[in-house]
């Protein structure tokens, strides 16, 4: 007998939960979809569906599948009912993903690439800086803390720093162009030694450090091999680096060298260092990540030397651990690095527009209340309520409709969504209504506790003489202006962006302010 499954939704969203259902046959459950007589599904909570669950609903079923956002402790929901419940994806399109007909949940817990994660300025920095710089790294992903010294700076608290970091639980590798430096770095028990070349390997001897091993010569295999080769002799411990040399200057002989390399000792551990190209190259740091990291893979490097110096790099290190972990779960798979996570696609998305033009109109045409809700889609923003919806790919083109002039709240929270659904369309990024635009790894972000109800914003906050931000009491010129219905309008043309601040009338009384400008009260 076949598992029953019983999906809850609202009354916008059962057609098209019925719809991506029936596209997904054959199953291996039956189902039946129970709209719970709320009209948005995102707005389902536990205690709504408590209430107005009948046990004649779901008494032949095994599971009950929640609406992705629905808010509220399920766990005790369904101890409370007899039965297991559970949250499906934000979006009813990604069902397909939920069930693994679209993609198989990835396991990114596990890597094969050790990143070192470079304190730059550490001469500069205090002990308190350089522990609190660590933790950062480490909270990114970092699995060795790098303590870069300055040429032609002094670093009198170095072996302060080594062991503070030791004490902290950090593994410590110091590098210097200074060999005075390397060697206090050894005597104060640093775990790695960056770099000793053929000509200063000596020091190696005297230490269990472990030495990054670079070319004496720029850009020699040679010199490289000759400094493995006398480690081999010692029979001590090396990571070999033929360094990655920045765009115009030897990037594509440098990665030849890497290749050359893993070809002819397929077992020793090699370091890419990837600031040259992170740092020094004017484009997003996440897209270099993903493909430095896929080479890496390819090549089996163990080893990545990252830093965080430029503005544009800020996230460097958080992108290096997606990387890893996400070219690893490709290899290990045998597939291409997609769908594994979305978190280096910052400013883009691979599905950004998850309802179509007619799917938008028909949703509109069901709407029997005030509420403006916006969707995108591939051609644009869609703004609707009982009254009729419009289309445009400026937000300025929706003021004029909307009459919100004598309600602040609901202008400020219509321009701030009105502004993120550009930017999302504009960007091909996802939009969902009252939610942040996800950037990847590039932000950070608390987690959502969806156990608990969404604290009211400052706009809902109101007089008794205001209405609640999100409704709208519209006239009967706002009425005939919405009903500026899309049907038959061809998809807009992308306006050119105005500099000055743009308002809805044309002629603007003498009274106003212009916009852009405040009267500030003595408060």
């Amino acid at each position: 007998m076949s598992e029953r499954i019983l999906f809850i939704t609202g009354k916008l969203a059962e057609p098209s939960v019925n719809q991506v259902l029936q596209e997904m046959a054959p199953l291996p459950f039956d189902y039946r979809v129970h709209q719970i007589g709320v009209s948005v599904a995102a707005l389902i909570t536990d205690a709504m569906i408590a209430r107005r669950l009948k046990a004649e609903d779901y008494q032949d079923c095994d599971e009950i599948i929640v609406p992705g956002r629905c808010r509220g402790d399920l766990e005790a929901l369904g101890k409370e009912l007899g039965i297991k419940i559970t949250r499906g994806p934000d979006e009813i399109k990604d069902l397909p993903i939920h069930f693994g007909r679209a993609k198989k949940r990835p396991d990114l817990s596990r890597y094969s690439v050790d990143i070192f994660a470079e304190i730059v300025d550490a001469p500069e920095r205090t002990i308190d800086s350089i522990i609190d710089r660590a933790n950062y790294y480490r909270d990114n992903g970092a699995d060795v803390i790098d303590i870069g010294c300055l040429p032609q700076e002094s670093f009198p608290h170095l072996e302060e720093a080594v062991k503070a970091l030791h004490d902290n639980g950090f593994k410590v590798s110091v590098d210097s162009l200074s060999l005075p430096d390397l060697k206090r770095a050894a005597n104060a028990g640093a775990d790695y030694l960056l770099s000793l070349t053929e000509k200063t390997i000596d020091l190696a001897k005297e230490t269990d450090a472990i030495p990054i091993l670079v070319p004496a010569e720029p850009g020699s295999l040679e010199s490289l091999e000759r400094a493995m080769e006398i480690m081999e002799r010692w029979g001590k411990p090396y990571i070999a680096d033929p360094i990655l040399d920045p765009i115009h200057f030897g990037l594509t002989a440098s990665i030849v060298r890497y290749y050359q390399l893993r070809e002819k000792y397929p077992d020793i551990p090699i370091m890419m260092g990837v600031g040259n190209l992170t740092e020094l190259t004017d484009a997003d740091t996440s897209g270099i990540n993903a493909m430095l990291f896929g080479i890496i893979s390819e090549l089996n490097v163990s080893c990545v030397l990252a830093t965080e110096v430029s503005q544009h790099a800020r996230r460097a290190i958080r992108e290096a651990d997606v990387a890893r972990r996400m070219m690893y779960a490709a290899k290990q798979d045998n597939s291409l690095p997609r769908d594994f996570t979305a978190d280096l696609l910052v400013a883009h998305e691979r599905k950004p527009f998850t309802d179509s033009r007619d799917e938008i109109i028909a949703l509109a045409e069901n709407i029997k209340d005030p509420n403006y809700r916006i969707k995108i889609a591939a051609d644009g923003i869609y703004l609707f309520n009982r009254d009729g919806i419009i289309h445009d790919v400026d937000p300025f083109e929706f003021y004029p409709h909307l009459e919100v002039e004598n309600d602040p709240g609901h202008a400020f929270y219509l321009g701030v969504e009105l502004a993120r659904a550009q930017t999302a369309w504009e960007l091909g990024k996802r939009y969902t209504q009252d939610e942040e635009l996800q950037w990847g790894c590039a932000v950070s972000r608390e987690e959502d506790d969806l156990s608990e109800q969404k604290e009211e914003g400052t706009t809902m906050k109101k007089t008794k003489k205001q209405r609640a931000c999100g409704t709208a009491e519209a006239s009967d010129t706002a009425r005939e202006s919405m009903k500026k219905i899309v049907r038959d309008e061809k998809a807009p043309k992308v306006k050119k962006r105005r500099t000055a601040c743009r308002t809805a009338e044309s002629d603007k009384k003498k009274k106003e302010r212009p916009c852009g400008t405040a009267d500030r009260k003595d408060s």
